[in-house]
């Protein structure tokens, strides 16, 4: 068997891992690169493999980096079927049609401004590629087992993270390949906390927060701090969220606070299509979170929905004190574009980054205290106050994963390290060989490694 690393080696974006195995391909995600202008250019060269020589996708979850680019992948030529866990098939149906729709509207706005390099802007793939992705998609619950060409099997295992967010087992010849996926915390809000590892003979783990540990800052008190005095100077607080976990996450720590009326008494906005199509699918599957029915109905109602153009361009306007929650989480495009222009110029305003940025993104250039940023081809002055909210990372700290990791019933033959930044990755790689005892390996963008000799 043959692991091929394709994506999101030396970087947190654009998972793709090809197996090979007795001349069949599975795809473990297939996830968009952000952040950095070479990464994100990366998204329009061909893949390193025939899409249509692929006998099978699988997906850990719906987030952009890791699923992002299969309309993409079905609009150059993929036909086969795209195995998935019921409720990220649920989130996908929402975050796949926003992506390409985002897309095509960026490309047009930058047609109209004459602002692009290009001449016409294009998007990646639009709402229609889209659309037809998702029709190659196919449920499998979590726990049960599935088949896979020449006798591989495929089990998903919860991890946490986000909705429907599973590792997978991947079973060959006796062997068994274990891809993490991104890890959630045993703490969070949430979602409930990844299952233990069963059975791994390889590891293939994140390693986003590998060199970090979660600050121990109550993240719902610091919010409700920066609410408070941003309305006692008048401004109005944006936060970038990402539409699947996060923005779910915040609501729900406003409505505790506005519950226990720690914050003023103002209007909080969600101002994302994708993000408010979100809480049915949190009804739907409340066995995979931990919020009763009473607390997800708290969650979705404690905001004002944001739905079409004209009310967001309204809210554009808005200048008394408020809170604004709008996707994209890194500010890498969506509506929160708008707000940014708006508002981050004022001082009196303030912009709260709620998880981790990416090097490159408009939001990780912002938390390094950049002075503008460029937005639609302008470069915006950044004079508002600048919050991180550490404490509502949906990843799992270098403890957390490395505890998860202890569950093993076995040491593993091998460990390879993905989805986290070169410090990160290696940082974690040490501590592994340091606390466990266990050969791991950070690969390189398109290493291929062979396993199960």
């Amino acid at each position: 068997m043959k692991l091929a690393f394709l994506g999101a080696a030396g970087t947190v974006t654009g998972s793709k891992t090809l197996v090979s195995h007795e001349g069949k391909q599975v795809l473990i995600d297939c996830g968009l690169f952000q952040g950095y202008k070479n990464l994100r250019l990366m998204n329009w060269d061909e893949f390193p493999f025939d899409p249509k020589q692929l006998d099978a996708v699988v997906l850990t979850h719906a987030h952009l980096d890791h699923a992002g680019a299969l309309p993409l992948l079905v609009k150059r030529g993929y036909r086969g079927p795209v195995f998935a866990t019921p409720s990220t098939i649920d989130v996908c149906g929402v975050l796949l049609p926003d992506s390409g729709r985002i897309q095509e509207e960026d490309a047009d706005y930058a047609n109209r401004r004459k602002f692009s390099k290009h001449k016409p802007a294009l998007p990646l793939y639009t709402e229609a590629d889209a659309d037809r992705a998702l029709r190659r998609l196919e449920p499998l619950p979590s726990g049960q087992v599935g088949a896979l060409p020449d006798g591989m099997q495929l089990r998903f295992r919860r991890a946490g993270h986000i909705l429907g967010a599973s590792s997978i087992e991947l079973t060959a010849a006796n062997n068994t390949v274990l891809f993490s996926g991104d890890l959630g915390r045993p703490d969070d809000l949430i979602m409930r906390e990844p299952e233990p590892i069963e059975r791994a003979d390889y590891i293939v783990a994140e390693s986003t927060y590998g060199n970090r540990l979660h600050d121990a800052t109550d993240a719902e008190q610091l919010l409700g701090q920066v609410i408070t005095r941003t309305a006692a100077r008048g401004g109005i607080v944006v936060i970038p969220a990402f539409a699947v976990g996060r923005a779910q996450s915040l609501l729900y720590a406003i409505y505790r606070l506005k519950q226990r009326r720690v914050i003023p008494d103002l209007p909080i906005y969600l101002n994302s299509p994708m993000a408010i199509e979100m809480t049915d699918i949190y009804h739907r599957h409340r066995a995979e979170h931990r919020l009763s029915q009473e607390e997800c109905i708290g969650m979705c109602q404690v905001a004002t929905m944001v739905r079409s153009v004209e009310e967001s361009k309204a809210l554009v306007a808005q200048h008394r004190p408020a809170v604004i929650v709008s996707a994209s989480g890194m500010a890498t495009g969506g509506r929160v574009l708008h707000h940014l222009n708006a508002l981050a110029p004022d001082p009196r305003n303030s912009v709260v980054f709620a998880g981790y940025q990416a090097g490159g993104t408009r939001g990780g250039r912002m938390m390094a205290g950049e002075s503008s940023i460029r937005i639609h081809g302008e470069d915006i002055p950044v004079n508002a106050e600048i919050v991180s909210l550490p404490g509502m990372s949906a990843h799992a700290d270098a403890q957390q994963i490395t505890a998860w990791l202890r569950t093993a019933p076995k040491p593993p033959k091998a460990v390879y390290l993905n989805h986290g930044e070169p410090a990160a990755a290696d940082a974690l790689r040490e501590r592994i060989e340091r606390e466990l005892g266990w050969p791991a390996t950070v690969p390189q963008l398109g290493q291929t490694v062979e396993i199960g000799q």
